[in-house]
């Protein structure tokens, strides 16, 4: 299959195995333990079905969508993914790029390879900055200083990894730190020379740029990489640390791993400006609710008065009107872009982008929605609730008295 050959989010997905070794693409695809959340962030979004009204003016259909003061051309952005730069070369930048072509925000992970200089550089005004909480807070505070010394739109607190998940995947194939060459990842090599000739090329582990500025001088990658995960996660950390990142971040702050009612109410008395509803992409815990089964109670908690977005699991333009409908004012791809990225590169996140507005374009003209504020929850059907009364399916704009006209009966 060829690029131009990929009409949704899994072919892209069948290119990005064509072009990794297992070990790699195993890293992007994989969850936790028995993967059933990961299964669950799927399935979840197969238990609402979408009611379309017909007859209605849908010959615009703008995707536009307003997040924390800017607009953005359609209701998607990308996650933050670390170590993108181990998939291919330059990848932060690239899905940086990419983003800011179409007009959708990227978070650039701080575990990223790429630094968020260089990626503020190429792409200002559509590049959001996530952290974490560190054992040593002063590296997250100076972290904080970074992005508001750039000037960053939005800055990201990722707060559900106090430990790392078990990672199965990651374990049998022997993902892990320090990485031994085995003869098994050896093969696994030997079957994508192109992907492993790169990999070598470019002197193999990719420098972990955000984190250097911690290490000692002249540090190796590996030496960057030994200290990010001495830092993180940080098992210790409190609601403290996220009172300390608001105090010194003077733009908006948006909390992202959240799953509980309270910890929402909790985010937004702190002062948090939106939320991430998100259970990690199904990489922490395996018996976590997928984020759709969550999203009404926390927009209900936290009372509209704070940006919801949501990841984990989206792969369709129908994923993210259904998140819509639920209250969320966009949604996150993580592992999409991803595939884009080690397939084939900026053009290859570009190619995501398109699959995805094409998707709800098409999706807006099916359900009778000019623009996004029409997706509202009684476009929904709850297939868990069939005993329920159907909601008041949303009612079809009237047409204007002039264009009534009167029909003659046979």
């Amino acid at each position: 299959m060829k690029l131009e050959q990929a009409v949704c989010v899994e072919d892209m997905a069948r290119l990005a195995r064509q072009a990794l070794p297992r070990i790699a693409y195993d890293f992007i695809d994989g969850g936790v333990e028995g993967e059933v959340g990961l299964a669950r962030n799927r399935s979840e979004f197969d238990r609402y079905k979408l009611l379309p009204r017909y007859l209605v003016d849908v010959a615009g259909r703008p995707q536009t969508v307003t997040l924390f003061g800017r607009e953005y051309t359609a209701p998607f952005g990308v996650s933050p993914m670390g170590l993108a730069g181990f998939f291919r070369k330059g990848a932060d930048l690239m899905i940086a790029r990419a983003a800011a072509k179409a007009g959708v925000p990227y978070i650039m992970s701080s575990a990223s390879c790429d630094s968020i200089e260089a990626a503020v550089k190429e792409a200002p005004g559509t590049t959001w900055f996530q952290i974490y909480g560190t054992r040593n807070p002063d590296i997250t505070m100076d972290l904080v200083r970074r992005a508001r010394a750039l000037d960053v739109p939005v800055l990201v607190m990722t707060i559900d990894t106090p430990v790392i998940g078990k990672r199965e995947r990651n374990m049998r194939n022997g993902f892990r730190r320090p990485m031994k060459m085995t003869p098994d990842v050896i093969l696994q090599g030997l079957s994508r020379p192109a992907w492993t000739l790169a990999y070598l090329r470019e002197g193999g582990i990719p420098m972990m740029q955000n984190w250097q500025p911690y290490a000692a001088a002249g540090a190796s990658a590996d030496d960057v990489a030994d200290l990010y995960g001495t830092e993180t996660p940080a098992p210790g950390q409190t609601w403290e640390i996220l009172e300390a990142v608001r105090a010194a971040w003077p733009g908006p702050l948006a909390v992202k791993g959240v799953l509980h009612p309270d910890d929402a109410r909790r985010a937004q008395a702190i002062g948090a400006d939106g939320l991430v509803v998100s259970n990690h992409g199904g990489r922490q815990l395996d018996s976590a609710p997928a984020p759709i089964e969550m999203l009404p109670a926390i927009v209900e908690a936290t009372g509209g008065r704070m940006e919801i977005l949501v990841d984990s699991g989206v792969r369709r333009g129908s994923d993210i009107g259904k998140l819509l409908c639920l209250g969320a004012r966009a949604a996150l791809v993580g592992r999409p872009a991803m595939f884009g990225a080690a397939a084939a590169g900026e053009p290859g996140v570009a190619h995501v982008f398109r699959i995805l507005r094409q998707e709800i374009d098409l999706l807006m003209g099916q359900m009778g929605w000019p623009d996004l504020s029409a997706a509202r929850p009684e476009c929904l059907i709850d297939t868990r609730s069939p005993d329920q009364p159907m909601r008041r399916a949303a009612t079809a704009p009237e047409p204007a008295p002039g264009h009534l006209k009167k029909v003659a009966m046979p």
